[in-house]
């Protein structure tokens, strides 16, 4: 009013076009009448804005009102109604919560708050996530959630279990779930994949969950870079039962967190810890000095741990079965250590200790703790020489599982003692160790042959043809399952030892082989006296329908599983010698091979059938088109999954079509 009425009337310098409803008139500085419906209605509404409201509280007293409401419905009902209200709610310890006798009866003071909101994207508040729109907020029950592959509730284990991954990875999402499983008699098992890049979980996400989720057992977080030492010290302090922590890629942590871990959960019975760059051996040293219960330890990529921290544990905890170090800066020390203090290991692994040399292995075997050892992987560790491996098999003797990968120094003579010494090997896998050759093979066959049951070979150079081979060749009947994979060299000539030495096959897998032909693969068919039930050869460029046809013909009546993929030299002939010769099969694969639409039209002429097949594969079969489309359907009423990619004739209506009618079977095109 000063500023509009001082100096008197209206001077020339200030010019007024009042509306018809508004009366000016009075002494200067008296207060203008106004009576515009619109002006009062705008005054109305700003009068009831003034209207006091429980919003206007601070966060402190807030906080005294939400931690008198103790009983969990109305706790569900309260967290719905704001984002402020829900973090508060989630921030508030189970002992501050202040309990009173029939707290259902009194007044929901979720109905004092406004009818507004400004949070969305809740969903299920029983379930741990609530939905909150602009008109109405609702509770549903955990049977209706939707499914979502990027977020998911069940029951694992017996656990409730709820599963985040990617964008849906908030910390609001996570302050729902440890108000909203309470209901459901609280979350078990919590596992996090990823993170939101602009608003994703946090410390606060996580004390949430420690303040709400006492019941939890089983933590697994990947790749969540902004929680630290503060929320991992809060889920020690929160949840007593932990028993499987798991850290991947998560720089903040530290051993202050770790040694937190093992203060205050003494049931914790796994240990997964990768790409973490900040743990030390404190805090493995604390894990094995109060984790009594320990039983498995996966350590990956954690530059800062060595010796000490790996020593200590394994040498602490009694109980330990399960032991996978990879990437880490331990020497021989460890190894040995390892080798006399695991006594009740069943399982180890090695990946990448580029530290560890001979005497390591050496010492892991000469220990001879590991009586109770049966299964030990072994993966680019230039310290595993053949003494090493000699020294294994004669320390540990129950070992029924070996695996080699990259182990570059391994030779004929070292797998040939192994093989002596290990008298109950069941399974040997070997993957680019080059200086093994056919021979080594062979004499191990003859040394372990009354149990070895399952041999691969991948990419090994060594593993050629020779004409050289051991005379008399072993038999080895136990062996069920051969794999032998991109190995260039080896071809037909060693196809056909294969077979003689091994008469009991069931389960072959000889993709990539480029040089094995149709008189290879009859020489083994025919040596086979267990009928096969899985056969792989895919990438097998050089094998023709003949070859099928006596594969069929010998073994059609057991096959199960036929992995032909690549095999471009084989036709139309070849599918329809399979529709008559294999009714127990269900899983096929003919990806790139020379199938055509007459081959497939042709198929109700031949007879037969494919009753059980449950899996097709014609990827890449560039001359079918939409005129096998009907035959297909026809087919096998069993069919699952049903790969027509890459067939570029068949159009995109006909797969529609199929899709309609074949609504129970996966189609991808």
């Amino acid at each position: 009013d000063e500023d509009l009425c001082q100096g008197g009337h209206f001077t020339s310098n200030f010019i007024l076009s009042p509306s018809p409803s508004v009366d000016v008139d009075g002494p200067p500085r008296k207060r203008s009448r106004i009576s515009d419906p619109l002006i009062l209605r705008n005054q109305e509404q700003h009068l009831q804005k003034a209207v006091p409201s429980i919003e206007i509280l601070p966060d402190e007293c807030l906080f005294e009102i939400l931690r008198r409401v103790s009983c969990i419905r109305d706790r569900s009902a309260c967290a719905c109604v704001s984002k402020r209200w829900l973090l508060l709610q989630s921030s508030i310890r189970r002992s501050e919560i202040v309990s009173r006798p029939n707290n259902c009866n009194f007044v929901n003071v979720s109905k004092m708050a406004p009818a507004t909101n400004t949070s969305r994207g809740f969903r299920h508040a029983d379930s741990g996530a609530m939905d909150v729109d602009d008109e109405k907020v609702t509770a549903p029950s955990v049977e209706a959630d939707d499914g979502d592959s990027e977020e998911g509730i069940g029951r694992d284990d017996g656990y409730l279990t709820r599963f985040l991954q990617g964008k849906k990875s908030t910390d609001v999402r996570l302050a729902a779930i440890s108000i909203g499983t309470v209901k459901l008699g609280g979350l078990g098992k919590l596992l996090i994949r990823g993170t939101d890049a602009t608003r994703g979980v946090t410390d606060v996400g996580l004390s949430a969950i420690a303040r709400g989720c006492p019941s939890l057992k089983v933590l697994s977080i990947w790749d969540v870079p902004s929680i630290s030492d503060a929320s991992l010290c809060e889920i020690a302090q929160g949840c007593h039962q932990l028993e499987k922590l798991d850290l991947s890629h998560c720089p903040m942590i530290t051993d202050r967190g770790l040694v937190a871990i093992a203060e205050n959960c003494p049931n914790l019975s796994s240990l997964t810890l990768e790409s973490c760059p900040r743990v030390r051996n404190e805090g493995l040293q604390a894990i094995g000095r109060s984790c009594s219960n320990l039983q498995s330890v996966n350590i990956n990529d954690c530059p800062l741990v060595g010796d000490q921290g790996v020593a200590s544990l394994v040498a602490c905890a009694a109980g330990l079965v399960k032991i996978r170090l990879q990437a880490l800066n331990i020497s021989d020390l460890s190894l040995a250590v390892i080798g006399h203090y695991a006594k009740s290991v069943t399982e180890l692994s090695f990946m990448g200790l580029q530290y560890v040399g001979e005497r390591g292995f050496w010492a892991l075997g000469n220990a001879r703790g590991l009586k109770k050892l049966k299964s030990l992987a072994v993966s680019f560790c230039k310290g595993m020489t053949d003494s090493g491996l000699e020294a294994i098999g004669l320390g540990c003797p129950v070992l029924k599982h070996l695996c080699l990968r990259r182990c570059f120094f391994i030779s004929d003579n070292g797998l040939c003692v192994f093989a002596r010494a290990a008298g109950t090997l069941e399974s040997l896998q070997l993957e680019e160790c080059n200086q093994i050759t056919q021979t080594g093979i062979l004499s191990s066959l003859s040394d372990c042959k009354a149990k070895l049951k399952t041999l691969s070979l991948v990419k090994c150079m060594g593993i050629k043809d020779q004409n050289g081979c051991l005379v008399p060749l072993p038999v080895c009947n136990s062996v069920r399952s051969l794999t032998i994979r991109d190995c260039p060299c080896f071809g037909s000539q060693g196809l056909a030892v294969v077979g003689k030495v091994c008469p009991q096959l069931q389960h072959v897998d000889f993709s990539g082989l480029t040089g094995i032909t149709d008189s290879g693969v009859l020489s083994l068919m025919e040596n086979c006296r267990a009928g096969l039930v899985k056969v792989n050869l895919s990438g097998c460029i050089n094998l023709t329908d003949d070859a099928i046809t006596h594969l069929t013909t010998l073994h059609g009546g057991s096959l199960q599983l036929l992995n032909l993929g690549g095999c471009r030299r084989l036709s139309d002939e070849s599918l329809k010698v399979i529709l008559a010769n294999c009714p127990s099969l269900q899983d096929l694969d003919m990806s790139k091979c020379s199938i055509t639409d007459h081959g497939i039209v042709s198929l109700p002429s031949c007879g037969g059938g494919l009753p059980d097949l449950q899996v097709l594969s014609l990827s890449g079969c560039s001359q079918v088109s939409d005129k096998s489309v009907p035959i297909l359907r026809k087919l096998s009423s069993s069919l699952v999954g049903l790969n027509l990619q890459r067939c570029n004739l068949i159009s995109n209506k006909a797969v529609g079509w199929l899709g309609e009618r074949m609504w129970r079977c996966d189609i991808l095109s």
